[in-house]
């Protein structure tokens, strides 16, 4: 199979639960150490070999645009989600036929190191089949209550959800996709709505869902003034100097 070179980015949501911090600013461009969410998303990626992103924007889409055009770094298709308010699988589901070959998943409020994706973009993916980049440090999460948990067999995840009571690693917000995703989305809709977690429980149950034990690597979602405050808090030890324009990122 060949290198995969292109990434969909999920920054459609209103991001409610950071408002108090973010004030009427969507929560891609709630700053981070001097640069938006979002580009320390797009930076990251593009330096594990992602070439193309894919962003569905749908909260203040125009702000985002706004704040990348001219922007020449990136290689971007903005995607329109006028249904924004539903599930996050709408969201990804805006990308099908537009994106027609294995991709990278990624939110634009989860910050990681380009290590951690590039490990990702390694892993030999089934034409049929999404891998999960897992995080299995349960002692180091932030927030566990708000995380999304999974329950592994071997390599293979049975089961994922926020409430599910067994489980052994968490979701890193990372995820290595075949086009097949879009299928089951499609399939798990109901009311014309689904989340994400829907389409990765029937890949679960089909055993077409692998982890990915990303071990050592550090990753975070920011979704609360108390998560920001804490990535801020660390962000130096997960940040290294880079010649690009000067900045500093996560790597």
């Amino acid at each position: 199979m060949s290198r995969i070179k292109q990434a969909v980015i999920l920054a459609a949501g209103n991001g409610s639960r950071l408002a108090k911090v973010s004030g009427k600013l969507p929560k891609p461009l709630v700053n981070l150490n001097g640069r938006p969410i979002l580009e320390h998303v797009l930076l990251s990626a593009q330096q594990a070999g992602i070439e193309q992103f894919a962003i569905t924007v749908g909260y203040r889409g125009d702000v985002i645009r706004d704040h990348f055009r001219g922007d020449h770094r990136f290689n971007i298709t903005w995607i329109e989600n006028p249904d924004y308010q539903k599930n996050n699988g709408i969201s990804l589901l805006k990308a099908q036929g537009i994106v027609n070959e294995p991709f990278l998943l990624m939110m634009s409020d989860h910050v990681f190191e380009s290590q951690t994706a590039a490990a990702l973009l390694r892993q030999p993916l089934g034409s049929d089949e999404v891998i999960l980049a897992v995080d299995e440090k349960l002692d180091t999460i932030f927030d566990m209550d708000d995380a999304t948990k999974v329950c592994r067999m071997g390599d293979y995840i049975v089961d994922i959800g926020k409430q599910i009571h067994c489980y052994d690693a968490v979701d890193t917000g990372m995820f290595l996709c075949s086009p097949s995703i879009f299928d089951r989305l499609q399939a798990c809709k109901v009311n014309d709505n689904c989340s994400l977690s829907d389409g990765m429980r029937q890949m679960a149950h089909e055993r077409k869902l692998r982890a990915f034990n990303i071990g050592e690597g550090w990753w975070q979602d920011i979704d609360s003034p108390e998560t920001l405050a804490y990535v801020l808090s660390v962000f130096d030890d997960h940040a290294q100097p880079n010649v690009t324009h000067g900045a500093v990122y996560l790597v």
